[in-house]
Parts: structure tokens; sequence; C-alpha cells
């Protein structure tokens, strides 16, 4: 059970409290939802004003991390529209087999041009150091 207390202060800090409470009670609760309502527009509009100093610093720290991800991203989104687009091509009636028939083709040509002879392996290999080396430059 709460004990009832002496309303009558004896020290100063207990007036000040006291004085403090009846002035607060003063203001009408509209009153202080127009003052805190204030304040939280104020505080917003700090806010909104350190906005872009704030992303340009999150964005200094961060930026490799955040252009990774977004590669990331632009990858994955890449890859689903290219299967969308080659599902819907394979709906096509005979645009399957056809693209199929292709690839085969270029297969077998690949294989014979520069797989099944030793030099023109060679030349493969040659090629291929070529194409690397253009990209280390």
């Amino acid at each position: 059970m709460q004990q009832i207390e002496n309303s009558n202060p004896t020290s100063p800090e207990e007036s000040t409290a006291l004085s403090t409470v009846s002035s607060e009670s003063q203001f009408s609760p509209t009153t202080q939802s127009i003052k805190k309502g204030e304040w939280i527009v104020s505080q917003v509009l700090t806010f909104l004003s350190n906005m872009f100093g704030i992303l340009k610093d999150f964005f200094n720290r961060y930026r490799q991390a955040i252009i990774s991800i977004l590669i990331i991203v632009g990858a994955i989104v890449s890859l689903r529209v290219v299967l969308a687009v080659m599902d819907a091509l394979n709906d096509v009636p005979l645009l399957e087999p056809t693209f199929q028939l292709i690839g085969i083709g270029y297969s077998a040509w690949f294989v014979s041009r520069y797989l099944l002879k030793p030099s023109t392996r060679q030349e493969l290999a040659q090629k291929w150091q070529g194409f690397l080396g253009e990209l280390e430059k």
C-alpha cells in the first residue's frame, strides 16, 4: 500500500518541484499537444535538413560495398530478364529446336576447328593469351 506523504513541502527542492508541476498544470492539454507537435516538427525538419549530409557521409564511408551490392543486384536482375526472354522465345513453336540445332552446329564446328589437331589447339591457346593480355591493359 502507498503511504500518503505530507503535503507541506519542507525543503526548497520540494517547493521548486511543486511550483514546476503547478506551472505545467496551467497549460491546457491542447496547448501541451501543440507544443509537443511543434517540437516533433522541429525535430523532423532538423533531420531532413541534415539528411543529405548524412547520406553523403554514409555513401563516402561505404562506397565500395554499395557499388558491389548494386552490381550484384544488377546482375541478378539481368539474369532474370534474360531467362524470361529465353523462356518466351522457347514457347514459340519450332524456335527452340532451331536454337538447339544452331548450338549443336557451333559446338561441332568449334571442336573440329580448334580441338582435334595439336596445331589448332596451340593457335587457340595463343589467341586466348592475346585476349587475356588485352584485358590486362
